[in-house]
């Protein structure tokens, strides 16, 4: 047991150490688990749960073919993208996560900026994602009620208000039982498998009507959007798109792991690959059992997934039960969003790029977490929600925006590695090798195309309270970011630490398994005398 415990403690001073070489001073303790993290990039993604909550938007946008095509597609996009961040994570395990990547493989010169957007488009990812988490979940809760009242209808107030319970309830959790996060986090990951394996078995067993395999593999039909078939099938894609965008937000958690520059790249990679499957094994059996899919575009509350629990079953009580495994995956799915929001907001604080900054920072001595980056994150999450009062197609502007800004931020840190000619990367413990060009290629050319699928409205004409708001949110904290940088970032702020600019091939060379060699270059420019094999921030 001592030795066991001495072997933790000098796995976690050495990743401090190597924070420090990054610039950083460790403030949060060192209680995750590669399991840990695996299981919170899981409940992020929330596979049934952002797969349940979303799918009126692929059965507008080509049904079946939509729905399940669509999905390994953007499975193996998301894939390439999660492989992509992991080989540059090994390098640079911190909680600035993208904004701190994109600052470090950029030059010096361009490093402010650079990191600045990449900064605030991760900040308003994680925020929109977690408010879209506990939105849906909202949403969610009360369809439940239409399963024993079908005229039930949601008035706007009822909506916001269980909204804000449900945040309520996530900030809580993450306030009360910081300690237990990490068996949280490991919990969510037999709660989703059981939750999928009960819902499939339940559903093709008790349901008397089933659709045909042709259906289920080949059926393709767009008119309920009023787009052209195949531009219908690429606005679709928002449904597992959207679903597939938390593996990113873990690396806000690196200051947390014992060993994040090996576990949390190997976490990112392994929780796309099971989602995907995840998702396939959910997804078929739903298409099999699917009732008339006019019926379920007709549901008003926009979460058709209840009756579809309720037709399969025969009966309120059976889609409850199973609408309640999907409703447990909303608890881990918002507990864990709002986590990983909080460290994201907390370590684009410190280093000055928030309006208030030194508060936000601040990390609570008694609980061990960066409570005030908690706060922030809910209250702006609780202000967002009241969007619903203008418009009840919000949800879909939520959606779009956090995958289309977590999309833009995963993005940069990988163009500017390419543009580098990814010798930044060369001695990543997680490389790619001679494939990562390719990979990195189609990941950024994959975004490109996603920034303009997912301001796309699901079906046209539009009205404007059907229109897709993503865009007006998206531009809204924009110019929050643009006027914050004129009063204050182009003066202040500098991004995270960068000493000075180093040949780029040197970076991520490991020695010992920890920390990057420092050139002589750099032992010029720094006025270091440190040995070759300290850790040392670079670029």
């Amino acid at each position: 047991m001592a030795n066991e415990l001495g072997r933790h403690g000098s796995r976690a001073s050495n990743a401090d150490a190597v924070l420090a070489g990054m610039g950083y001073k460790s403030e949060l303790p060192r209680s995750l688990s590669m399991m840990s993290i695996l299981g919170l990039s899981f409940a992020i993604m929330a596979v049934p749960f952002g797969l349940s909550t979303t799918m009126a938007i692929s059965l507008t946008d080509g049904q079946a073919v939509t729905v399940l095509y669509g999905w390994i597609f953007v499975s193996l996009i998301s894939l390439s993208i999660a492989a992509s961040l992991a080989e540059i994570c090994a390098v640079y395990p911190t909680a600035g996560g993208v904004y701190y990547w994109s600052a470090m493989l950029s030059t010096r010169k361009y490093a402010p900026v650079v990191s600045w957007i990449t900064g605030w488009l991760t900040l308003v990812g994680n925020w929109t994602v977690t408010l879209s988490i506990n939105f849906s979940g909202a949403q969610l809760i009360l369809s439940a009620i239409t399963l024993w009242n079908e005229d039930f209808v949601a008035k706007q107030w009822q909506v916001v208000l269980m909204f804000w319970a449900v945040m309520l309830i996530a900030f809580t959790v993450n306030v009360s039982c910081a300690k237990y996060l990490d068996l949280i986090n490991k919990i969510c990951i037999y709660w989703t498998a059981a939750s999928v394996i009960i819902i499939v078995v339940t559903v093709l067993v008790k349901s008397e009507n089933r659709r045909s395999a042709e259906f289920v593999f080949t059926h393709f039909d767009a008119s309920a959007s009023g787009w052209p078939s195949g531009w219908a099938w690429f606005v679709g894609l928002l449904q597992a798109a959207y679903t597939l965008t938390g593996y990113g937000m873990v690396a806000a958690m690196c200051e947390e792991v014992q060993m994040p520059e090996r576990e949390v790249p190997r976490a990112m990679v392994l929780s796309v690959a099971a989602a995907g499957m995840t998702g396939i094994i959910y997804l078929i059996p739903i298409l099999f059992v699917l009732p008339d899919v006019s019926l379920l575009l007709s549901v008003a509350n926009g979460q058709p997934i209840g009756l579809v629990f309720k037709i399969a079953t025969g009966s309120a009580g059976g889609g409850f039960a199973l609408l309640f495994l999907i409703l447990g995956i909303l608890f881990f799915a918002g507990v864990g969003a709002l986590t990983a929001a909080s460290r994201c907001t907390y370590a684009f604080a410190r280093d000055g790029a928030i309006p208030g900054s030194r508060f936000w920072a601040r990390v609570d001595k008694h609980l061990d977490i960066p409570l005030w980056g908690l706060v922030l994150s809910t209250v702006v999450d609780c202000i967002l929600g009241c969007i619903y009062f203008g418009s009840t197609s919000a949800f879909n502007a939520f959606t779009g925006v956090a995958t289309i800004c977590l999309s833009v931020s995963y993005g940069i840190p990988i163009l500017v590695s390419l543009i580098r000619g990814r010798k930044a990367v060369r001695h990543s413990t997680f490389s790619l090798g001679r494939f990562g060009f390719v990979i990195n290629a189609a990941t950024v050319a994959w975004i490109l195309l996603a920034i303009v699928l997912f301001c796309m409205p699901t079906a046209i004409p539009v009205t404007p309270v059907s229109m897709n708001y993503a865009s007006v949110v998206f531009m809204g904290f924009a110019s929050i970011s643009v006027i914050w940088y004129i009063i204050r970032g182009r003066k202040a702020f500098t991004g995270p630490p960068v000493p000075a600019d180093v040949e780029p091939e040197h970076d991520g060379e490991v020695v010992g398994g920890l920390g990057r060699v420092v050139t002589e270059r750099e032992k010029a420019l720094n006025g270091s005398t440190s040995s070759k094999n300290e850790p040392a921030a670079s670029k």
